[in-house]
């Protein structure tokens, strides 16, 4: 029996200290190879997305250095849809070579994704997003003297960064068209960086400036599309509550109401795995399926031995 799994990879996937192409493209092959463990069977329809925090920011900074008023930087929507672009092309050519070293015949394609958002949402109101590159709090008044409209937080403990509106996502405007594409049989990149942020206005839409959660994205796309599986590959084997303390301890298989009560008591760290966690649940909630947190590396561990947290309803 065929199953359909999305899965949102996570920064890690394609994120590096440099940040040329060469070395994110370099990143990205490691994880294409990690992702084909998933299909060695030829038992599963994956759809991969894909976060674009910091590719985002650091082009933003590239259309502003370059800006001219005969040559405007793009907003922050379109530019959104510029890394869609740009990592999918990278993921596509990692993905053919790493299928092609294994002797796997897959189709490969990318879809460029509106994600349809509340225009009134408050999180227009209240930027909490980091995009682009750390800065150290000497960076900080310069970065604020250049962008005085900016706003700049830290971010758990890793330095500053510039944060942006991150509205929730109602719908995918391409989800009928991507699960046609996965009943084809075609391995599909989709809603990176979380989709493109737009708005419904009189059967028309508009992007707007904001950058959406990917793993909230994920979920909804993963509930939209009939999803059996929903993964979220992050930098960590097990999710762990009480975290550095004597008491802590890995999650394996939580139910949902267990959770719940973890979040609750407020276990896990709003900047990094908060929004991981509740992402997940909202799909088991949802649609009475699993959701899964593991590494990228444990990739192989979970597939054969069910390793890593594992939410069911």
């Amino acid at each position: 029996m065929t199953k359909r799994i999305v899965v949102a990879l996570g920064g890690n996937a394609i994120l590096t200290k440099d940040s040329s192409a060469e070395a994110q493209q370099a990143a990205v092959l490691s994880t294409a190879q990690q992702l084909t463990s998933f299909l060695k069977d030829g038992d599963t329809q994956l759809i991969i997305t894909h976060g674009n925090g910091p590719q985002v920011g650091n082009l933003v900074l590239q259309q502003l250095s370059g800006s001219t008023e005969k040559n405007p930087a793009m907003p922050l929507h379109t530019v959104g849809a510029m890394t869609q672009g740009e990592i999918g092309f990278w993921m596509e050519n990692a993905l053919n070579k790493a299928f092609a070293a294994k002797n796997m015949d897959e189709d490969v394609a990318t879809i460029v994704t509106r994600t349809l958002v509340d225009a009134h949402d408050p999180a227009f109101q209240n930027a909490t997003k980091p995009i682009g590159p750390f800065y150290t709090e000497a960076e900080v008044a310069d970065i604020t003297k250049q962008h005085p409209d900016w706003d700049i937080v830290e971010d758990a403990g890793r330095g500053y960064r510039r944060v942006v509106p991150s509205p929730k996502p109602i719908s995918i405007v391409e989800a009928d068209v991507i699960k046609k594409m996965v009943n084809d049989g075609i391995t599909l990149i989709a809603a990176g960086g979380g989709g493109i942020p737009v708005i419904k206005e009189n059967n028309e839409f508009i992007g707007v400036d904001a950058v959406i959660d990917k793993d909230f994205s994920a979920a909804k796309l993963a509930e939209l599309v009939d999803a059996d599986e929903l993964v979220v590959l992050t930098a960590v084997k097990n999710i762990f509550v009480n975290f550095n303390t004597p008491e802590q301890k890995a999650l394996t298989t939580v139910t949902l109401a267990q959770a719940q009560e973890y979040l609750a008591e407020g276990q896990f760290a709003a900047g990094s795995m908060k929004p991981k966690i509740e992402a997940a649940m909202s799909f088991v909630k949802l649609t009475g399926k699993k959701a899964v947190i593991t590494s990228l590396d444990n990739v192989t561990g979970y597939l054969e031995d069910g390793l890593g947290t594992i939410i069911v309803p």
